[in-house]
């Protein structure tokens, strides 16, 4: 059980540390797609695909679809993990 709780706070602080570093560098709390294919290296119709992706944590801010820093990077560490788990 210790191992399991250690992971997760490596998991926690992976992402504060992600999401301090994401912020700063792009002086935002929320992340649009121009910036999430700077993030990424995805193309612009492969962002738009995932920002309507039903499992990716967007918020609508009037026309635009935004994904808060925080949301994106977890998404990204938890998706990431998950992919990493099942490949092997």
């Amino acid at each position: 059980m210790n191992l399991q709780n250690n992971q997760q706070l490596n998991i926690n602080n992976l992402i504060q540390d992600e999401v301090n570093r994401i912020s700063t560098k792009y002086n935002k709390d929320f992340l649009d797609c121009e910036d999430i294919m700077k993030i990424t290296g995805l193309g612009r119709d492969n962002v738009r695909s995932l920002l309507r992706s039903k499992n990716f944590p967007t918020t609508k801010v009037g026309k635009r679809q935004v994904v808060s820093v925080l949301n994106f990077v977890t998404w990204l560490t938890l998706n990431n993990n998950a992919s990493e788990v099942a490949n092997g």
